[in-house]
C-alpha cells in the first residue's frame, strides 16, 4: 500500500510474480517449471543461487511482548523467503524453541514470565543456536551482558527493519561458516577433517583407524594444553571405557609413527609424569 500525493490516496502496488514462476511466452498456458535442486535450465544452482535456495528453509524464531513488532519483522523477514514463527513471552518462547528447532532466535529483553536474559541462558544451555536481542536498552552495561550471555548481536530499538534482515543475513552467514569448519584442524603439513574422519599429511592421505583421528582431533584442537591419560579416555574412549590408561601410549606412538617427519612447527609431546600435549611452536 502506497500514498500517491497527486490522486490524494493510497493505491495497492501488486507484486510480480518471480521470474522462475512466469509463462514462458505471452499465452502459454503453463509457467516453467523448476527441477529441485537445479535451476530452470536444469544446471545446479550458481554459489549465490544456492546460498538464496537454503536461505529459504531458514526458520526464524521472533520474540517480542510487543505483537506490532513481531508482526512487522514477520513481514519482513516472509518477504526475504525465512520461515517465522512468533512468541510473545519468555516461557512461550521456550516451547516453541524446542518445537521448531530455529536457525536463528530474535529474542527481545523486556518480557513478561521470564526476561530475555534468562531465556538467552536456557536457551545457550540448549545449544549454539545464533540469538539477536532486541532492547530498548542502549547502556553499554546491558549489551555486554547480552553478549556474555551468548548472543551473537544486539539491536537496539527503534531499529530499521532492513537492518535486522540484514543482521541477521550476517549472523547467518557466520553460523554457517563455522559449522562447515567445526572439526577441521589444519597446521603445518598436516590437515585433519574429522567430518570426513580424514587425515592428511604432506598433501597425502594417511590411513588411520577411528580413535586414533579422535585422539588427534582432542589434542590438536587444544593446541600446548597437557591432557592426562585419564582425562584423554575420558574425552575419547567415554566415561564408561574400563580399560588400561596405557591404550592412550599404544595409540599415540601409532599416531607419531604416521606423523614422523611432517614438519617442526608441531609435535606430539610427552609431559613426562602428567600426559601428552600436541604443541605448537608460536
Amino acid at each position: 500500500m502506497r500514498y500517491n500525493s497527486h490522486k490524494g490516496g493510497y493505491y495497492t502496488v501488486f507484486a510480480q510474480a518471480p521470474w522462475y514462476n512466469r509463462p514462458k511466452a505471452a499465452g502459454a498456458r503453463f509457467a516453467a517449471r523448476k527441477t529441485p535442486g537445479l535451476t530452470s535450465a536444469g544446471l545446479p544452482p550458481r554459489p549465490a543461487e544456492r546460498r538464496k535456495m537454503k536461505m529459504a528453509n531458514e526458520k526464524i524464531l521472533v520474540v517480542d511482548d510487543d505483537k506490532n513488532i513481531c508482526e512487522l519483522l514477520r513481514l519482513y523477514l516472509v518477504k526475504e523467503g525465512y520461515d517465522v514463527t512468533m512468541a510473545h513471552d519468555g516461557a512461550a518462547a521456550l516451547e516453541a524453541f524446542d518445537k521448531l528447532h530455529p536457525d536463528l532466535v530474535l529474542l527481545d529483553v523486556m518480557m513478561p514470565v521470564m526476561d530475555g536474559w534468562e531465556v538467552c541462558r536456557k536457551l545457550r544451555a540448549k545449544g549454539d543456536t545464533p540469538i539477536i536481542m532486541l532492547t530498548a536498552k542502549g547502556e553499554t552495561y546491558d549489551k555486554v551482558l547480552g553478549l556474555e550471555l551468548g548472543a551473537d548481536d544486539y539491536i537496539v530499538k527503534p531499529f530499521d527493519a532492513k537492518e535486522v534482515t540484514a543482521r541477521i543475513k550476517a549472523v547467518l552467514r557466520r553460523s554457517t561458516k563455522e559449522d562447515d569448519t567445526k572439526g577441521v584442524y589444519d597446521f603445518d603439513n598436516l590437515h585433519l577433517d574429522m567430518n570426513r574422519y580424514e587425515l592428511k599429511v604432506k598433501g597425502k592421505v594417511v590411513e588411520a583407524p577411528p580413535k586414533e583421528l579422535e585422539l588427534l582431533a582432542c589434542l590438536a584442537g587444544h593446541p600446548n594444553r597437557v591432557y592426562t591419560r585419564d582425562q584423554l579416555l575420558d574425552e575419547v574412549w567415554g566415561f564408561e571405557y574400563y580399560g588400561d590408561s596405557r591404550t592412550i601410549d599404544v595409540h599415540v606412538k601409532r599416531l607419531r609413527e604416521k606423523l614422523e617427519g611432517a614438519s617442526d612447527q608441531w609435535s606430539l609431546k610427552t609431559v613426562w609424569g602428567v600426559g601428552y600435549k600436541f604443541e605448537v611452536k608460536e
